[in-house]
């Protein structure tokens, strides 16, 4: 029996980039993503090289289906994401997989107007 969270999705679109794997549909305006990132996966490591930015300047918003994600702001700000959980992680972020299991998110994204169109800052800002 094949794992239906990681199994091909009929329809989608299939990217491999920096590692992970992408899968993508359209739903009206809407893009939803499959994104698996492997054990071992760190932006800054597999990604930074790929987008040539100091962080990651995309805004994720949807579920975390499995695994943990470890998210760094650039001005210091951490955030432990544990599957299941709900995630909004803001422009601005370095981020790495911990323990054995790839990470599974579902994310929503309008493309170049996701910050827009969430409501999400352009970047991270400190909240004290």
């Amino acid at each position: 029996m094949s794992d239906t969270l990681t199994a091909p999705i009929p329809g989608a679109e299939h990217r491999e980039i920096g590692g992970l794997q992408l899968d993508i549909g359209r739903v009206a305006g809407c893009r939803v993503k499959r994104i698996i990132y492997p054990p071992g996966f760190r932006w800054s490591t597999h990604m930074k090289p790929v987008v040539k930015t100091e962080y990651c300047m995309h805004a994720h918003a949807g579920f975390l289906a499995q695994g943990r994600v470890h998210v760094e702001y650039d001005d210091g700000d951490v955030v432990e994401l544990v599957a299941p959980q709900i995630v909004s992680i803001e422009p601005g972020h370095d981020a790495w997989v911990e323990g054995d299991i790839p990470a599974v998110l579902i994310e929503f994204d309008f493309e170049l107007d996701t910050v827009k169109k969430l409501g999400m800052p352009e970047h991270h800002h400190h909240r004290p």
